[in-house]
């Protein structure tokens, strides 16, 4: 992946998340193609970690997205892999720590100002207001950026 290539699937994520995806599904989704994920199974897979995890407001949904990314590219699928187990966690750590020296915090009730408690399950109306009053598509442009300028680093620990 080049750094054009780069510009072009933060520019998807932010479109897809303006589309109406959630966080995690827009970051998701922006980069499921490299690993050979239709478009509609990455957007299945990441559908439950929008809002902080179901709007628990825990983890951002784009850093979530993030970490999926994550564990394409570094895969544990081996229980004797101690190895492939600590590159996974390192570049999780590695990436939540970019996202939060940009972001001030990865966990979504933080980035949205507000109390960490589970809100009501039913998503909000996606209005001028609520782009408006939320940092999510910039949290989405963070974490999309951040997990292609991984991809491009080359990084093998």
């Amino acid at each position: 992946m080049e750094n054009r290539n780069l510009e072009n699937r933060v520019s998807s994520a932010i479109g897809l998340f303006e589309e109406g995806y959630n966080c995690s599904q827009a970051v998701f989704m922006a980069y499921a193609d490299i690993y050979d994920i239709d478009v509609q199974t990455a957007a299945k897979l990441a559908s439950s970690f929008g809002g902080g995890m179901g709007r628990l407001r825990e983890v951002c949904g784009a850093v979530t997205g993030m970490f999926l990314v994550l564990g394409l590219h570094y895969p544990f699928t081996d229980t004797t892999d101690k190895a492939a187990k600590d590159t996974n966690y390192k570049a999780v750590q590695r990436t939540a720590n970019a996202f939060k020296e940009v972001m001030g915090s990865y966990i979504c009730a933080d980035l949205l100002k507000i109390k960490q408690e589970p809100q009501a399950p039913e998503s909000s109306v996606r209005d001028a207001a609520y782009y408006q009053l939320r940092p999510c598509a910039r949290c989405v442009a963070v974490a999309a950026e951040i997990v292609g300028k991984e991809l491009l680093s080359g990084h093998s620990e």
